[in-house]
């Protein structure tokens, strides 16, 4: 692990942009961006043109590791060039800014009310690659619908049993175990949650740690005793769903607790605006966000 990365993430100020969509969001995430289905013809051409906009956005002069710490990437993304350097390798040595690769292959079927994450059998071989290519720090989302002990149980200890794995391949993992923000248990989930993460933190071998990636709590301060643990690197925050200006409200009140928002840093891009107006954009989203994480 890159001792001076490490450093940035555990010290700095700023957040971790998301630019992590995978196939399922990205027609989504193209279509907010302006770029309507119709306008290409199969997943080649649909991934070509997010990488476009994801390329846009890492080489704007308002993305730089003075307000962003790390980027989350996903696969296909590090396997392709940003500005004729390798995507990983552009990240930090252009930009000062932290890579870090989306692992997971998707969720699984709810059950209990939740959903674990899909098997992962290349992941060794994914790891390795992540390695070569000079990635930090891996991201593997499951999601928590329902307050159910069971499910709940079953998604962290998913989570750390991974997380494990990734540690010992001498990357990073944030685990991310989502707790849906429409869910009308949200606030017991949450309960349910925290004890189980603390327990599994209370077992990790000294000397090792994890960063944590959590919904934005419905009680302020919440994760307090989270992000205090010894064996946590840093706590970021997904967005959820909620809108920038919500995130952000909600986010200014975690102290500690900084962005890695996707979707909530991308609002209002498109790809019909100038560059000066693209960049413009980036730079208040950016600008908002930072200064909602340096709480």
């Amino acid at each position: 692990m890159n001792p001076e990365q490490f450093n940035k993430v555990k010290h700095d100020d700023g957040f971790i942009a998301a630019l992590d969509q995978s196939g399922g969001s990205t027609p989504k995430a193209l279509k907010l961006y302006g770029v309507s289905e119709d306008a290409y013809e199969g997943d080649a051409e649909m991934f070509d043109l997010v990488h476009e906009m994801r390329s846009r956005i890492v080489t704007s002069p308002s993305f730089g590791g003075d307000r962003i710490l790390g980027a989350i990437l996903f696969e296909m993304t590090m396997d392709r060039d940003i500005a004729g350097r390798p995507s990983a390798s552009y990240l930090w040595n252009e930009k000062r800014v932290v890579p870090f690769l989306k692992v997971d292959k998707g969720l699984g079927t709810e059950f209990n009310g939740t959903q674990v994450m899909k098997p992962m059998p290349e992941l060794g071989k994914l790891l390795e690659r992540a390695n070569d290519k000079g990635v930090f720090g891996t991201k593997m989302r499951s999601v928590i619908n329902e307050a159910d002990q069971a499910g709940v149980d079953a998604v962290v200890d998913q989570q750390f049993e991974v997380g494990k794995q990734i540690l010992d391949a001498d990357l990073m993992p944030i685990i991310e175990p989502e707790v849906n923000i429409h869910s009308s248990t949200k606030a017991e989930a949450e309960t349910m949650l925290k004890a189980a993460i603390l327990s599994r933190l209370d077992q990790l071998d000294e000397g090792r740690s994890v960063m944590l990636k959590l919904t934005l709590p419905s009680t302020d301060g919440f994760y307090s005793d989270v992000i205090a643990h010894p064996r946590v690197l840093r706590v970021v925050a997904l967005s959820g769903g909620y809108s920038r200006e919500e995130s952000n409200d909600r986010l200014s009140r975690q102290l500690g607790m900084v962005a890695s928002f996707s979707r909530a840093l991308t609002e209002g891009l498109s790809a019909q605006q100038s560059e000066a107006e693209f960049n413009s954009m980036l730079d208040s989203s950016i600008g908002s966000i930072f200064e909602a994480s340096c709480t």
